[in-house]
């Protein structure tokens, strides 16, 4: 499995930005307005909201990082020469 691509991790800090209503950057300008036609956010009167689709694409993202970060730790273990922790 290929770790998750830079565009995804920029994805998923634009969503995570939305989500938590602080403000976008101008070079957020592109990805906002994919964002919206694509349907994961919704403009309303108190700003952008992440909408169902977003929300799951967000939780979706937020695994995959965290899946690349438990598999980078298990190999820098066995490159020590540790034994990784089973599951």
């Amino acid at each position: 499995m290929e770790p998750i691509s830079l565009e995804d991790l920029a994805l998923l800090e634009v969503l995570t930005r939305i989500s938590q209503h602080a403000a976008l950057t101008d070079g957020d300008s592109v990805v906002r307005e994919r964002m919206i036609e694509s349907g994961l956010v919704v403009e309303g009167d108190e700003g952008l909201a992440l909408t169902s689709a977003g929300i799951e694409m967000c939780k979706s993202l937020q695994h995959r990082a965290a899946a690349d970060t438990q598999v980078a730790k298990i190999l820098q273990l066995r490159e020590n020469g540790d034994e990784a922790p089973r599951a």
